[in-house]
């Protein structure tokens, strides 16, 4: 008989998992987790890295044989169809667009994050479902977490396949499941004879789940003798018995992207198919996505430089009161706003990746910082672009060119880019990602003193030690090179943005020591508060990756040197704004009064409110649909792009 499927977790379960997993050592240095302690390592990104010449070669090879694909790809026939043709896939497959980072002894193209990077960017421009179509199956789908913890033999297997086109995606998220992966419910419980595991469960919003040919499966290994449990990954070929695709998900943009809802019902994979040790799946997935996330502002910039190009031209052509559109200043400071954030958009992705192709430093801040930035302000730049572009940028592409007009497609931009603050952990998650890496010092430091938990004779021990941790270091938060006229000259008129930078790194670590001496163990709650301080961090980010940049091509003599210093110093007032803002909200907000309205709300205080309308899905179904373990009832729609790259020997 089936079983309904339902893991409960208690919220300090749910933590202990989650730090579990984590990476907790700082082997290598890390810019921005010494920024959130105070401290402005601009030795760590200046000179600002750049490729090495033959990483820069070839990736300009790559893409010199890639952008004639996608120019020949019709982005409007994905929109149209709802679908991804699949002569489009099987071009991308023959350019070795599955394999771009997977090394050429392995099939790949061997590309650098860098390389990969300006790939998406540039398949992404024909559409962004071909961006997600290629990210989801390399970020976070088998080759990556394959050349992370996989066995030399997994890789044989496995690497030369994905570099063919045996798309692969990623199952974590199930119907009730979403960011707290200590309530899966999927199993994955050894066989009797000790060669396999029997996995079951339902797996949500499977990125590439409709087309897979290979397919990693995050499951709980119940604990047994012999097995150590917890959460584990496992590859697993998505035309095994047991495996059906039930539904492909529809959704308000992204249209080309194959995502459903996969069932896997007493499916065996052999043993050898588990990745890494049973219970290291969330650290897999953990550490995979450090690296991965920076698909995602790869894409953002690339929808950034299209937004500046659409609006530089619309602008100068549309006249209104006898002037272009783009002289008046309304417009213009749209026009300066979106300039300004894709220079310093490219100028945090390049930083990030080439960090990550050197290997010298922690990059897991940055990512995730680049991540949540990146996707916040290129939402900004996609709803002015809409503005700028009036009643046309509110008008589909295709409507447009039915009435001879150039097909450009600025709200289908906006629908596509909204997902990016969802995909791979929400705005909301990756602030509290940031905010838990950015007071590892005073979790260490602070122990029991932010333990709601602990005991008051351990609290008492516990600022016995914290003492000793911030008689040191708050004295050193009090001054810095960024109160010293002169300090940085050689980046001339950006030097006082750096300065800026080096304040204000200090005054949000002062802030984050006031909000722990003022809450403790409470600070864990005030969300609100942790996340203003991460924005900031992310703006000090963004304007110490513009400075280093454009200082790096004025230096070089690049022909662009002085608009890049011009762009840069646009974004840095600019950001400076939004900082000063972000500082003042710290401490003047509504969060008190939020959080009592809010309790009002849900307990149905405030319901009369809603009198005068009508809800339309009312009775259409619950808000999220049970699901027990059992055997499929629906009909299977797994439709692979392209034909199997499996082989008898495998």
């Amino acid at each position: 008989m089936a079983t309904a499927a339902k893991v409960d977790a208690t919220e300090e379960q749910a933590r202990a998992l989650v730090e579990e997993s984590r990476e907790t050592s700082w082997a290598k240095p890390s810019f921005a987790k010494e920024m959130f302690l105070g401290r402005f390592r601009l030795d760590l990104i200046h000179p600002y890295p750049r490729p090495d010449a033959e990483d820069a070669a070839r990736t300009e090879a790559y893409l010199a044989r890639l952008r004639p694909l996608c120019e020949s790809i019709d982005g409007a026939v994905i929109e149209a169809e709802g679908r991804i043709p699949d002569e489009y896939v099987k071009g991308l497959a023959e350019l070795g667009c599955f394999g771009l980072k997977i090394p050429e002894s392995y099939g790949g193209q061997g590309l650098s994050q860098f390389g990969y990077n300006r790939s998406l960017m540039l398949a992404g421009s024909a559409h962004p479902s071909l961006g997600v179509l290629l990210s989801a199956h390399q970020s976070i789908g088998v080759p990556e977490p394959l050349k992370l913890a996989g066995t030399p033999e997994q890789k044989a297997e496995f690497l030369p396949r994905c570099a063919a086109g045996a798309i692969s995606a990623f199952l974590l998220t199930e119907p009730d499941v979403g960011s707290d992966p200590a309530r899966m419910a999927s199993t994955a419980t050894p066989t009797a004879d000790g060669e396999a595991y029997e996995l079951n469960g339902v797996k949500l919003w499977t990125t590439n789940g409709v087309v897979a040919e290979l397919l990693v499966v995050m499951a709980r290994v119940p604990k047994s003798e012999g097995h150590r449990g917890g959460i584990s990954a496992f590859v697993v070929e998505a035309d095994t018995p047991g495996i059906t695709v039930e539904r492909r998900n529809a959704f308000m943009g992204l249209r080309g992207i194959e995502n459903g809802v996969t069932r896997m019902h007493n499916v065996r994979v052999p043993k050898r198919n588990l990745i890494g040790r049973e219970g290291d799946g969330l650290k897999i997935a953990l550490t995979t996505l450090n690296a991965g996330r920076l698909a995602i502002p790869a894409m953002c910039t690339a929808a950034a430089k299209w937004s500046l190009k659409i609006a530089r031209e619309w602008s100068a052509q549309r006249v209104q009161w006898g002037r272009p559109v783009g002289e008046h200043a309304a417009v213009g400071e749209k026009i300066s706003f979106i300039a300004a954030t894709t220079y310093a958009l490219e100028a945090a992705l390049d930083l990030s990746a080439t960090m990550c192709d050197e290997d010298r430093n922690d990059i897991r801040i940055e990512a995730a910082l680049a991540k949540l930035w990146a996707s916040e302000m290129s939402c900004q730049i996609a709803d002015e672009l809409v503005q700028i572009r009036g009643g046309r940028g509110y008008e589909t592409a295709a409507s447009l060119a039915a009435r001879g007009e150039r097909a450009v497609g600025a709200e289908q931009l906006l629908r596509d880019l909204r997902i990016n603050r969802i995909f791979e952990g929400s705005s909301e998650i990756m602030r509290l990602l940031v905010a838990r890496e950015m007071a590892d010092a005073h979790m260490a430091a602070a122990g029991a003193l932010v333990d709601r938990n602990a005991e008051l004779k351990d609290k008492a021990k516990a600022a016995v030690g914290a003492t000793g941790f911030y008689a040191k270091w708050f004295p050193q938060l009090a001054v810095g090179a960024g109160t010293v006229t002169g300090t940085y000259a050689e980046f001339g008129p950006l030097a006082r943005h750096l300065r800026f930078v080096e304040r204000n790194s200090r005054k949000q670590a002062r802030s984050l020591m006031y909000a722990m001496a003022r809450w403790q163990a409470g600070l864990e709650y005030r969300q609100n508060f942790l996340g203003r301080i991460v924005d900031i961090g992310a703006e000090l980010f963004a304007m110490s990756a513009a400075c280093v940049r454009a200082e790096a091509q004025r230096a070089s003599g690049e022909p662009e040197g002085h608009a890049a210093v011009e762009l840069a110093d646009t974004f840095c007032r600019q950001s400076r704004i939004r900082i000063r803002r972000l500082f003042d909200a710290l401490w003047e907000n509504t969060d008190d009064e939020d959080r009592t309205l809010t309790r009002g709300v849900l307990d149905g205080r405030y319901q009369w409110l809603e009198d005068g309308v009508f809800d339309p899905s009312e009775g259409t179904g619950p808000w999220i649909a049970e699901w027990q373990i059992g055997p499929s009832t629906e009909a299977n729609l797994l439709r692979p792009f392209l034909p199997s790259t499996r082989t008898h020997a495998t």
